[in-house]
């Protein structure tokens, strides 16, 4: 039977860079038509290079990973595919940066359940670290408020004289998209604004 050897690389987003991974992959020889990268999320595995791996791959090939997190952050995800992959498609996997989770070696009794215990392990620390980060964001974004930061979209300010601009719209001086172009704002914006100005000249 001959083994093929495959590479699974994955970055969380087109803006990072996979050279690290790669790098790890090409010192194994592995062949580049082998070698699958996502550019996404490790939140699932509706991956489209990972689905096409998957259907490459077939009995006693071996596919190297760098790391756990690699394959994904979510717990039970991870341990689901770890089972598709090594159960099912009786697939070897090599966690480059964690040897215990190389499936070729340790297939006793003992060496698998090392493996097990390993696999749980690394797979809640990845999604920790998933579930920390995003804990992190919000109450970065929540002190932020708190400082005054705003998000979104900068307000559109009016300018100096857009009260004159309005009577003369009024006055039938000046038509609607006239002003418009003249304030370069859009028609819910020029609403908006005149609204704001209506309510401080009431009050």
């Amino acid at each position: 039977m001959i083994v093929k050897e495959y590479a699974y690389i994955r970055v969380s987003s087109t803006d990072q860079n996979e050279d690290r991974q790669l790098d790890a992959m090409t010192a194994l020889e592995i062949p580049k038509s082998r070698i699958f990268v996502d550019k996404q999320s490790g939140k699932d595995f509706n991956r489209p290079r990972y689905k096409a791996l998957v259907r490459k791959l077939k009995r006693g090939d071996l596919l190297y990973i760098k790391s756990i997190d690699r394959l994904g952050r979510n717990y039970e995800e991870i341990q689901n595919q770890w089972r598709l992959l090594t159960k099912e498609r009786r697939v070897d996997i090599a966690v480059i940066d964690m040897p215990l989770l190389d499936t070729r070696t340790g297939k006793d009794l003992m060496g698998t359940f090392l493996a097990d215990i390993v696999l749980q392990v690394l797979s809640f620390v990845a999604q920790n670290e998933r579930e920390s980060i995003r804990q992190r964001q919000m109450e970065g974004i929540v002190s932020a408020r708190d400082r005054g930061v705003q998000f979104g979209r900068p307000v559109k300010k009016p300018p100096g004289d857009f009260l004159q601009m309005v009577n003369g719209w009024e006055r039938g001086e000046l038509s609607f998209q006239e002003v418009l172009t003249m304030t370069g704002m859009k028609e819910s914006s020029f609403y908006r604004r005149l609204k704001e100005q209506r309510t401080t000249e009431s009050g």
